[in-house]
């Protein structure tokens, strides 16, 4: 029986919605900075049509669970929760930088990624990912939410090449420049739900599910509050 999973996205300046039924991918997106909440479940409504679904007949519902905008992260899991209390179905939250590392995969092949994207006050949420065999990507840095002039402090040099991919490259070019590691173009800059539902469907597999009440965001920034859905602890 086809798996169906449901994932949106609204983490950063791109909207976007995907769905996945079996090896089939219907997606939706734009890059509407302040128009996510306008034009996310338009997005929804069209890929369900396109494949002929309602979103009772999913099996679960992913979504972007950051680091990105603070109010773009909060949006996207308010929607997403909304959606699967409606619903009933178990949710999974997909990390943005691992959909940046996908994304980029999925347009240069390269298994090698380092992703940044641009966290404003001079700042980046950071990682590196390597594509491992089975398709799913291992952080080799821990992500995080870093100045780039202190990442090019604490970064050694490696003999891996890695593609760079996330806002933060062209915001901070400048400071990036002096890392030490080699990089190349051609990574994406925004991640894409497309991606997103990629990695969703591993941690279906595995039984990486979390009840709608229980879905949470990533923010990497200790000082930013969650307004939590009811009967959250």
């Amino acid at each position: 029986m086809s798996t169906k999973i449901l994932a949106l996205d609204t983490a950063t300046e791109n909207c976007s919605v995907a769905l996945l039924v079996g090896e089939t991918i219907y997606s939706r997106s734009e890059v509407v900075p302040r128009d996510h909440t306008k034009k996310i479940l338009p997005m929804v409504e069209a890929v369900l049509k396109e494949a002929g679904l309602k979103l009772s007949e999913l099996d679960a519902l992913a979504f972007g669970r950051g680091p990105g905008s603070f109010t773009g992260v909060r949006i996207g899991i308010g929607i997403a929760q909304g959606l699967a209390f409606g619903a009933e179905l178990p949710m999974i939250g997909v990390s943005t930088l691992a959909a940046l590392a996908q994304g980029s995969y999925r347009k240069t092949k390269s298994e090698h990624i380092a992703c940044a994207i641009d966290a404003r006050m001079q700042e980046v949420y950071w990682a590196r990912m390597s594509r491992q065999n089975n398709g799913e990507w291992l952080a080799t840095d821990k992500e995080c939410v870093i100045p780039p002039s202190v990442l090019v402090e604490k970064t050694e040099n490696d003999e891996v090449v890695w593609t760079k991919s996330g806002t933060g490259w062209k915001a901070y070019s400048e400071d990036l420049s002096d890392l030490s590691i080699s990089v190349s173009e051609g990574g994406v800059e925004l991640p894409e739900a497309q991606d997103i539902v990629v990695l969703a469907q591993f941690e279906w597999q595995k039984g990486n599910t979390v009840d709608a009440e229980n879905a949470s965001p990533v923010y990497l920034r200790d000082n930013v509050a969650w307004k939590k859905m009811p009967g959250r602890e």
